[in-house]
């Protein structure tokens, strides 16, 4: 009886439906997107901006400096030794071509006008002597070789008024008295002054009295590395970038690059002009020039502060409508210190989360 019931239990329970644990949709999409409200809080810490197109470049930013334009810049010695007496031109004042920068006390140039003088009068004298002479001859009161002796003389003292004249004009020309005065050659601004009013002035001096030059037109110079010298060649548009203004780009072009190759270093200078924009790019600033591909070739460039790495991909948040952010995985290019080129998954114009990128990544995650 015992066997009869517990084998009836058992077709029982064997007939019973079974209760499935449940699973998830593999096809359900994972949620990708998130909604702000207009006064929600986090959009005080996001930074919104459209997606910038560039040039595309053709090699990876290269080291270089701003330098001044040896084409627009003057260094000023003095010729002469001498003392300052009166300093006229101060650093950041722009002066005119042949402007007086400096009056000094020159013995040199005493002496030269000095000689100029002493070698007129010679000259003079040697002249009526000639002159003496050659009348002297046509009534036979004198040999030829006497005529010949003055005429030698006279040529002599010529040639010693010229290059006294020449010395003295090389100096001003006398026309400041003794007092010699220091003339820029060029227009532009006094950059650097390096003398002071009692200051001995040497004509063998290191360092130049003034400097003046333009500096609104600056010259980028690059150490170009040899693996790189078939991506460079003379009027290619550059970008260059310091660390003075961040996300900034100075565009110039390549002026000239170097023949000869430094044996240590292997590497070649190359020259660019640069657009200064009004001057704010400063000689001797450190910079970082990318070389840009010539015609239309452009890319899309982001800051890398606008990507989120998970794993293996880059994302991107892009505001797909008022208030919706929608996470996108990109595939990049070159990337920069500060900069990304993206190949896929963004176009120019689109507007990005420049800043605030990995906040909302945490809503996101937080969310699912």
């Amino acid at each position: 009886m015992k066997k009869i019931c517990l084998l009836l239990f058992v077709m029982l329970l064997t007939n019973l439906p079974v209760m499935a644990a449940p699973q998830k949709n593999p096809a359900a999409p994972a949620r990708d997107t998130l909604s702000l409200a207009p006064d929600s809080p986090q959009w005080a810490k996001l930074k919104i901006q459209p997606a910038e197109e560039v040039p595309a470049a053709t090699a990876e930013p290269l080291n270089g400096k701003v330098a001044l334009d040896e084409d627009r810049t003057a260094r000023i010695y003095s010729p002469v030794l001498g003392r300052a007496l009166r300093i006229n031109a101060r650093v950041g004042d722009n002066v005119k071509a042949g402007q007086v920068l400096m009056q000094m006390d020159s013995p040199d140039l005493g002496g030269a006008i000095a000689d100029s003088r002493k070698a007129d009068a010679d000259l003079g004298l040697k002249q009526h002597a000639a002159e003496r002479s050659k009348l002297l001859y046509e009534h036979g009161v004198i040999a030829l070789k006497d005529l010949e002796a003055a005429e030698a003389d006279l040529a002599q003292s010529e040639a010693e008024a010229v290059r006294a004249r020449g010395r003295l004009n090389n100096l001003g020309g006398g026309k400041g008295g003794e007092n010699y005065l220091v003339r820029s050659p060029v227009g532009g601004e006094v950059v650097d002054r390096q003398v002071n009013p009692g200051m001995e002035v040497r004509p063998d001096a290191a360092n130049p009295l003034f400097i003046v030059t333009d500096p609104n037109h600056l010259w980028a110079v690059i150490d170009l590395p040899e693996r790189d010298l078939d991506k460079v060649h003379a009027g290619q548009t550059i970008a260059l970038e310091v660390d003075a203004y961040p996300g900034e780009r100075f565009l110039g072009k390549v002026l000239s690059v170097g023949t000869l190759l430094d044996p240590t270093t292997r590497r070649i200078p190359v020259r660019c002009t640069v657009d200064s924009k009004g001057g704010r790019l400063k000689p001797d600033m450190y910079a970082r020039i990318t070389p840009l591909a010539d015609g239309q070739h452009m890319v899309v460039r982001i800051p890398n502060t606008a990507l989120v790495t998970d794993g293996l991909y880059n994302f991107i948040f892009v505001e797909v409508a008022p208030g919706k952010l929608q996470k996108r995985r990109v595939m990049l290019g070159v990337q920069e210190r500060e900069y990304a080129v993206v190949r896929e998954g963004l176009k120019a114009g689109e507007r990005i989360v420049t800043s605030g990128a990995i906040l909302i990544n945490a809503e996101l995650a937080q969310g699912q």
